[in-house]
């Protein structure tokens, strides 16, 4: 099976969904960064730098925990996403005030025969539902996103760096 394609790899010849065999892949350590952003209203971001004593608890909390979980779990939520072991999970917060948007990075390591994206990505995501969820009685006009995958090294692919997108 050629390393490169451009084919989609999770369709069989028939085009049916298949999980792809990565039986005959090194096993390698792997690392994926994955980045996503969360704007808030003005109230929002009061609660939020207030650490959410007048919610349920402290929302960043909560969901570096979710964000964990999240990771772990990825395979069960992603159909054609592998069960991986993984080696080290990293969340991290960066706020941008000015204009109202919370950052959240996470990190994942694996040694495996393939990559920790899925499970950054999804971390990422379940990482910001959970804030969305601990300020939406105080925030309705949150916006999700951008969600993307910011950095990934190992494996067959090697390293890739990726764009920030403006904070705009």
């Amino acid at each position: 099976m050629a390393e490169r394609s451009d084919e989609l790899s999770h369709l069989d010849a028939a085009g049916r969904p298949r999980m792809v065999d990565v039986g005959g892949k090194e096993i390698t350590a792997r690392r994926a960064v994955a980045r996503g952003r969360l704007r808030l209203s003005a109230a929002g971001w009061s609660v939020l730098e207030q650490g959410g004593r007048e919610l349920k608890g402290d929302p960043l909390a909560t969901a570096q925990v979710a964000a964990v979980q999240a990771c772990k779990r990825c395979a069960d939520w992603i159909p054609m996403a592998h069960p991986l072991p993984l080696t080290s999970v990293d969340v991290g917060w960066t706020r941008h005030p000015e204009a109202k948007i919370l950052e959240i990075e996470v990190e994942v390591g694996v040694t495996a025969r393939t990559g920790a994206e899925m499970e950054a990505l999804t971390g990422v995501s379940c990482g910001l539902l959970t804030v969305y969820d601990m300020l939406k009685a105080v925030d309705r006009a949150m916006i999700l996103g951008p969600i993307w995958l910011a950095k990934k090294q190992g494996g067959v692919g090697g390293s890739l760096q990726f764009d920030d997108p403006p904070l705009d």
